[in-house]
């Protein structure tokens, strides 16, 4: 399984990204070491708002490509609208 998904930032912005172990990536996130992303460190805590579950790799890399080119408007609609509520499973 793997996950395209999305985080808020301590200062409000969002990050998209994938994965196929979504726990371990957050722990990444929040921990600030070498496997996080580079963007993330200093905006700690991280907090996860929305996921989508996908079968491939291509896929969850594709939604991915696409989210990122939507303004920050589109991305907050997408969050309100959905799963930001969900545990991860």
């Amino acid at each position: 399984m793997y996950y395209f998904y999305i985080l808020r930032c301590s200062d409000n912005n969002l990050y998209c990204g994938q994965t196929n172990d979504l726990r371990r990536r957050l722990i990444e996130h929040n921990s600030g070491n070498s496997k996080s992303a580079k963007y993330l460190r200093g905006k700690t805590p991280i907090e996860l708002v929305y996921y989508e579950k996908y079968k491939t790799l291509q896929e969850a890399v594709k939604r991915e490509a696409e989210v990122k080119k939507w303004q920050k408007e589109k991305k907050e609609k997408l969050i309100a609208n959905n799963n930001s509520n969900r545990e991860i499973n």
